[in-house]
């Protein structure tokens, strides 16, 4: 049994709360984006940009923030959402619309894409109330305090987690938030930051976790091992019983995190996760990095962290420290680029960055906190330099030559897509016929090439039959074998994908100005 957490929060009034009610969401006259650019792995699978090139809303209420989602003309619209003062469940209510799935008392971002929450002005306040992520895709997070969200007691929030992600998510970036709790299970708190049920690419970063009996967890049982791929960096886990987090299965990285006062255990990699644990610090803790509480192993590359006044317990059948003295029992490549600022140092930095109302200030490895670019009044985010593949936004056109080299591989291959328009066909968009086309049944659909056996492909082109040029707008190409977003823009003509091999490449239309016609969808190895 957990002992209860040691310290305890005792939370002040908001200085800045506002009634309840569902107000006016105001429009403003220029989109800011969220500060900075993505980092770790929400860089990949395509990058996650949130809402960027989208229009701007401010929002005092969880009903506001419900009726901006439901406001949009689709639910993958780009939508930044400015929040400023306290949210709570008597100010949430649900807003019904076709863009939006919302419910009572909780923040609801479901079967939605391309939205960003950032706090402004005097602060944004999540208060018992959580911010739940379902069936979602590309997400920021920014710059909000999320605290005292139960799962039993008074009020309850659905679930209990402050900031939870499940059932199929993909590309959250979570950054500068301050998580918090005020107990532990035995009080009706559950998880910080939760992530369950095929959740992937997702970055936690310069933000504060406290007060709780849990951090978070990656999975919800040791056979749930449908995720993966998150990042964990410059972030404050204090006074923490254990959870720092929980990996069931997938890959996590772990760098320039502090780490103090995690009473029972820390990082727990288990059923075969593997964790890369870069120059953290761990101070006063306990047990901070193994697989416990189960038998089931996980794994983990350690290099240059500090362990400060860490207690190591004895091992036993299902409790597996990494210490006294750590060391690596795996291998871990790392797809993007990042610069490790000394863990010396990280107490410093982490403390003068992560959390809400920070300035959103962050370090490039030289353990100076800096202000990162872009500046708040851009509106499309510059790639930070930790990202290895910067994906262009959906307004951007994705530049490229006029005719990739080497074989059309379209050709002899097969296609499938979304429902076509009545005397349209799949196959015209592999015939090497200009003059033939596929079109969707409206303004939106898929188009797919697919191949018998897997095949290597690094450029697409499409091209718009005679009369439709330009009338297609955002689109996405994704891995018709796993579903992952490979890149994202605007406009017809060519189109450079990390070098993918695959069986079947999809050409997903987001929007345009009538009906689009793919005369050609030709695909290229380069």
């Amino acid at each position: 049994m957990k002992r209860p957490v040691a310290f305890r929060l005792h939370a002040a009034a908001a200085a800045m709360a506002l009634a309840a009610g569902t107000g006016v969401v105001l429009s403003m006259p220029q989109a800011s984006a969220a500060t900075g650019g993505a980092t770790g792995y929400a860089t990949q699978n395509g990058g996650t940009t949130g809402g960027a090139g989208g229009q701007t809303v401010r929002a005092t209420t969880g009903t506001q923030i419900h009726a901006a989602l439901c406001g949009r003309a689709t639910s993958s619209t780009p939508l930044i959402i400015q929040v400023e003062g306290t949210v709570n469940h008597a100010n949430t209510a649900k807003v019904s619309g076709t863009s939006c799935n919302t419910a009572d008392g909780v923040i609801e971002l479901k079967q939605i894409s391309n939205v960003t929450l950032v706090g402004v002005g005097a602060g944004a306040v999540f208060d018992q109330l959580g911010i739940h992520i379902r069936e979602s895709s590309n997400i920021i997070i920014q710059n909000v305090t999320v605290k005292n969200v139960k799962k039993s007691g008074s009020p309850i929030s659905n679930g209990g987690d402050a900031i939870g992600m499940e059932s199929s998510v993909r590309n959250v970036w979570v950054d500068h938030v301050t998580l918090e709790a005020s107990g532990g299970e035995s009080e009706g708190y559950d998880g910080l930051f939760d992530m369950k049920d095929d959740t992937k690419y997702v970055t936690l970063s310069y933000s504060i976790l406290r007060n709780s009996g849990r951090g978070g967890l990656v999975g919800s049982s040791e056979t749930e091992l449908s995720n993966g791929f998150i990042t964990y960096h410059h972030n404050l886990y204090d006074n923490i019983d254990s959870r720092a987090p929980l990996l069931r299965g997938g890959t996590a990285h772990m760098y320039n995190n502090h780490y103090r006062r995690i009473n029972e255990s820390g990082i727990n990699s288990r059923a075969g996760a593997h964790a890369k644990v870069d120059n953290n610090y761990f101070e006063d803790s306990k047990d901070v990095l193994g697989t416990f509480y189960t038998t089931a192993a996980g794994y983990w590359q350690v290099s240059g962290n500090v362990f400060d006044n860490v207690a190591w317990s004895a091992r036993t059948s299902d409790h597996n420290p990494a210490g006294p003295n750590p060391q690596s029992n795996a291998t871990i490549s790392i797809p993007y680029a990042f610069a490790l600022d000394s863990a010396g140092c990280v107490p410093d930095v982490v403390a003068r960055t992560a959390g809400a109302a920070k300035g959103l200030l962050v370090s490039d490895g030289s353990c100076t906190p800096q202000t990162p670019s872009p500046t708040p009044t851009q509106t499309t985010p510059t790639p930070s330099p930790t990202q290895t593949t910067p994906t262009p936004g959906p307004t951007t056109p994705t530049p490229g030559p006029t005719q990739p080299g080497g074989t059309n591989l379209s050709i002899g291959a097969g296609s499938d897509g979304s429902s076509k328009a009545d005397g349209t066909s799949y196959g015209n968009v592999r015939d090497g016929n200009l003059s033939t086309y596929w079109s969707p049944a409206g303004t939106t659909g898929s188009v797919s090439i697919k191949w018998a056996s897997a095949t290597t492909v690094s450029s697409l082109a499409i091209r718009e039959a005679a009369g439709a040029t330009g009338a297609i707008g955002s689109w996405k190409v994704l891995n018709g074998d796993t579903g992952a977003v490979l890149t994202s823009g605007s406009g017809a003509g060519v189109i450079t994908i990390p070098r993918t091999t695959l069986q079947k490449l999809t050409f997903q239309i987001v929007s345009s100005s009538g009906t689009p016609r793919v005369a050609e969808f030709e695909t290229y190895a380069g």
